[in-house]
Order: C-alpha cells, then structure tokens, then sequence
C-alpha cells in the first residue's frame, strides 16, 4: 500500500509550499511587464471614442402609489369580537368588584349582630334564672297553691263521646264519601 501512494503521489509530481491561489499574481506579472513605460493618456479623439461611464440614475416618472386593501369582513367581526369580549371582561370585574363590597359589608353587619346576639343570650338567661323568676313571681302576689287548689282528674275510665245531633245522609252522599275515603287510602298506599 505505500508503495501506490508513493506511485501517486510521483505521477502528479511534487507540491511544495501553499496551494492558496494567490489573487494579486495578475496584477504583479501585468506591473512587471509594463515596468518601464510610461502611463498613457487619454487624448481628446480616445475619449469621444469611448466615453466615461456615467453612473445611472434611475428616474420615476410617475409616483406609484399602493393601491387600497379591501377590508375583509371576517376580520372587522374579529375586532369586534375582541371589543365585545373586552367590555364584557371589565364588567364582570366590575360586578366582582361591586359584590366583594357587599361582602365586606355583610360581614360587618354578622360581626355587629353576633356580638348583639351575646349580649341578648346573656340577657335572656338572667331573665329565666330561677331565684329572680320567684323574686318577681312574689313580688306580683303570687304564691303556691295549697291544697284547696289543687283538683285531680281521674282518666282510668274509657272515653266517650254524645252526638246531640245527627244529620241524616242519603245514599249519594254515602257512596261519595266512601269513594273519598278510597282515594284517599290508595294515595296515601303509594306515599
């Protein structure tokens, strides 16, 4: 193997030094051969003849103006989507912003009326404390039965009752309380 890349690199010959292409090389070979002359001039018959080159200047003639754009009608609604959505986001923080006042309020008022519940808690049990109950109770003219007072019924026996009046019914009547009670039943069955 080394002896092929010996054959080829000997077939090619010998490179030696830097193989950048050297871009100046032209313009020193062309100053080199033209040593020792002297610079030429132009004379007036060789300028006629080729003229020097003007820079062009390009020149509108008419000023072009951009031609209107249609609006399209998909993206006014868009816009107005966006606007409506807008307003209705500021008027809900209004609305939320309206109620946390009326909670703040409301919580004020529970705090007032919690403490005026203590305060009629306690006033309400100094007022069914026994010990006053029968300082006042004496102090209306009121006292214990005595025995004279006192009656007992007795409810051993069964109850009854005496209908002084009774009002005759016909059969109409009958048969439409009977199906009243049946009604009735059956409801009161699928309650």
């Amino acid at each position: 193997m080394a002896a092929a890349r010996e054959l080829r690199y000997h077939s090619r010959g010998a490179v030696y030094g830097d193989l950048a292409y050297d871009l100046d090389r032209e313009v020193r070979e062309h100053a080199l051969r033209h040593a020792g002359e002297a610079p030429r001039r132009q004379t007036a018959e060789t300028e006629t003849a080729a003229p020097k080159a003007r820079p062009r200047v390009r020149s509108l003639s008419k000023a072009q103006v951009r031609q209107r754009q249609k609006v399209s009608i998909l993206s006014v609604l868009g816009v107005g989507a966006a606007i409506g959505l807008a307003v209705l986001l500021m008027m809900g923080y209004i609305q939320l912003t309206a109620i946390s006042d009326e909670v703040v309020s409301l919580q004020d008022q529970l705090a007032e009326l919690e403490t005026e519940n203590v305060a009629l808690t306690a006033q309400h049990e100094q007022m069914f404390d026994l010990a006053t109950v029968k300082e006042v109770a004496e102090a209306a003219g009121m006292s214990k039965p005595s025995s004279s007072q006192i009656y007992y019924i007795d409810l051993s026996e069964g109850d009854s009752a005496v209908v002084y009046q009774q009002e005759e019914t016909n059969l109409l009547s009958r048969l439409l309380t009977s199906l009243n009670h049946g009604i009735y039943a059956v409801v009161e069955y699928f309650e």
